[in-house]
């Protein structure tokens, strides 16, 4: 029972530094292709283009820096599954030969702050 209303505040958290990334990228000439696409391997949060690369992005949420920077929680495991489900993406779309980026858009909620680090992190892909 006590896990039940954390979930809704972090999923409320998320949705509200999603929504932010979205308008934060969509502002900086990207076009957004997809929201939260999940497979049965994990999800991405938002696939965008700036028409010549494919970009999956991350975003991570906080209210404060008290366990580190948003992108810190960005680890080994998530990346892998970023990296899978962005090949997944590829094939479902065919977009082989398509230039492929991995960003991470940090959401700062206490004063709606982003900060976009292009190019985050190398994937796993295996086409």
């Amino acid at each position: 029972m006590l896990g039940r209303p954390r979930k809704k505040r972090i999923n409320a958290r998320g949705s509200s530094g999603e929504n932010l990334a979205v308008k934060y990228l969509e502002t900086h000439g990207y076009r957004v292709l997809d929201r939260n696409y999940t497979t049965d391997i994990g999800e991405v949060d938002i696939f965008v283009t700036d028409e010549k690369t494919l970009v999956a992005v991350e975003v991570k949420s906080r209210l404060s820096l008290e366990y580190g920077t948003p992108a810190e929680a960005v680890g080994y495991e998530k990346i892998k599954k970023i990296s899978q489900v962005t090949s997944q993406y590829i094939k479902q779309f065919r977009l082989f030969g398509v230039p492929v980026r991995f960003d991470v858009v940090e959401v700062y909620l206490q004063d709606n702050t982003v900060n976009h680090i292009v190019n985050a992190f190398d994937s796993f892909i295996r086409y």
